[in-house]
């Protein structure tokens, strides 16, 4: 068995008890097939960074679980035809073991990103003071009309 998260984002215009059926009914989904929940968390209304159709917020839901692989499509199948549901996402958790190793990997490169960052650093700051003159004669700009002649004349 593998664990996933499945993000749930349903319409905002279902009420409680729809919304419960709507999240009751993947859960079975899950457990029908050989799965077993570990948690599931309702987040509430949020706004979307888009409209899904004529939505503009959605009533978004997270799922944990644990499953066979196979059976992962099979929900996600009962998720599509749902008319509840605006958009749903399932990832793979990574092993809690597997983190740890990349943190320690993670942490080494990150002092080499840093002495990178060092020396782009001391490029940025004369770039910085150069942009810092070009902003000033912008602003001058702004506030007085622009006497010089156009230079195709």
């Amino acid at each position: 068995m593998r664990r996933y998260e499945l993000m749930l984002l349903l319409r905002p215009d279902l009420e409680d008890d729809k919304l419960q059926a709507a999240v009751e009914k993947v859960t079975r989904a899950i457990v029908n097939g050989g799965g077993s929940l570990s948690k599931v968390s309702p987040w509430g209304k949020r706004r979307l960074a888009y409209d899904i159709g004529q939505h503009r917020e959605a009533s978004y839901f997270l799922i944990h679980f644990d499953i066979e692989p196979g059976q992962v499509r099979e929900i996600e199948r009962g998720m599509l035809i749902s008319e509840e549901i605006l958009r749903h996402m399932v990832t793979v958790v990574e092993d809690r073991g597997s983190n740890a190793d990349l943190d320690d990997d993670e942490a080494s490169d990150d002092t080499s990103d840093d002495t990178s960052d060092d020396t782009s650093d001391d490029t940025s700051d004369d770039a910085s003071d150069d942009d810092e003159g070009d902003d000033a004669d912008a602003d001058d700009a702004d506030e007085a009309p622009d006497d010089r002649a156009p230079a195709d004349d």
